[in-house]
């Protein structure tokens, strides 16, 4: 692969990075944040929950095990804005790979850049926070802050889906939904109807429980979903929220949510399950966090490096939510025991 194309990342407090050209060659415009993740780039990429995101790997090499099959990947398509790395890899080597990463990028038009500093951002992004930036080349564009757009709206998928056929009946509440959490219902025989973000649940014939799924963006703006929960919760509904879930539940109970100053992206956040000794090494991907946990509820999971909220479980009611995500592809398998946790009280 010939790139002799330089582009540019600007950053909102005046800094600009030189870097080369990979993928796409148009500007795009996001918020800048860091992963810090070692493997499952294309996991990470096709998540929905980065959607409206500039993201810079920490992992110095990108690009040496190709893309997959669109099968393992977590949504349709790259959900990413654009993507800086510091050693771009286009001879991949492995046995799923279908073809290099620029190859896929420059399909799916996202923007990339390989700039050798890339553990001075993140340091930059650690100390001052993650902050507005743009990829430009030859034509500029203005600075766009994602959080201001509802972004769920943008990617929860519009039509009803199941799967499955289980004598239990989940409805899943798609924000942003990740595959793997669906497939980790459905072997555990659970019958999965997967709906949009402002779908009216309570349309449907019957269902046992609600799974409110991962996404991206402001928790605050997705005021539909909300208001799904929130009468749920009235109802007495057996309710799972994962990520953006664990949020939006918060929010729905009477809580409330912040941002937090650079964000939890990575494989490997640690979160001590509350009143054990017990601590389960997480993948994360948000950038806002529980703030007030709302009244009947009490702290599931804490975050053993911030001592952020990482879930909340009510004291009496089937009511709960973790900010990790259980279902983990990539990352570690240790709590998917979660699934089966909730599924008890279904």
């Amino acid at each position: 692969m010939k790139q002799n194309t330089l582009g540019k990342l600007v950053l909102s407090d005046g800094l600009e990075f030189s870097g080369k050209s990979f993928g796409y060659k148009a500007p795009v415009a996001g918020e800048v944040v860091f992963a810090t993740g070692m493997v499952g780039y294309p996991q990470a990429f096709t998540d929905p929950s980065f959607a409206g995101q500039i993201l810079v790997m920490t992992y110095p090499l990108i690009g040496n095990y190709g893309v997959p099959h669109k099968k393992d990947w977590e949504s349709e398509k790259i959900q990413i804005s654009g993507l800086i790395v510091s050693s771009y890899n286009d001879t991949p080597s492995h046995a799923k790979s279908i073809m290099p990463l620029h190859t896929w990028l420059k399909q799916q038009k996202i923007p990339s850049l390989e700039i050798k500093d890339t553990r001075f951002i993140t340091q930059l992004l650690r100390d001052k926070g993650a902050m507005l930036g743009k990829i430009i080349f030859d034509k500029d564009i203005p600075f766009h802050d994602p959080n201001e757009d509802n972004l769920v709206a943008s990617v929860s998928q519009k039509n009803v889906e199941e799967m499955g056929n289980g004598k239990k009946t989940i409805v899943l509440i798609d924000c942003g939904v990740k595959k793997n959490i669906a497939e980790c219902l459905v072997k555990r025989d659970v019958r999965v109807i997967t709906v949009p973000w402002d779908f009216d649940i309570f349309s449907l014939k019957k269902f046992d429980g609600i799974i409110i799924s991962n996404g991206p963006g402001n928790p605050k703006m997705a005021d539909k979903t909300i208001m799904t929960v929130k009468k749920a919760l009235n109802s007495h509904i057996p309710t799972f929220g994962i990520c953006l879930g664990n949020q939006i539940l918060t929010l729905a109970a009477g809580g409330d949510t912040y941002k937090l100053k650079f964000g939890h992206r990575s494989q490997n956040q640690p979160c001590a399950l509350e009143g054990t000794e017990k601590c389960f090494i997480t993948t994360q991907n948000h950038g806002f966090a529980v703030g007030k946990i709302p009244t009947g509820f009490k702290p599931w999971f804490v975050n053993a490096n911030d001592n952020t909220n990482e879930g909340i479980i009510h004291n009496t009611l089937p009511f709960m939510s973790v900010q990790f995500h259980p279902e983990a592809t990539p990352g570690p398998t240790d709590t998917e025991w979660l699934f089966d946790y909730f599924l008890k009280y279904v």
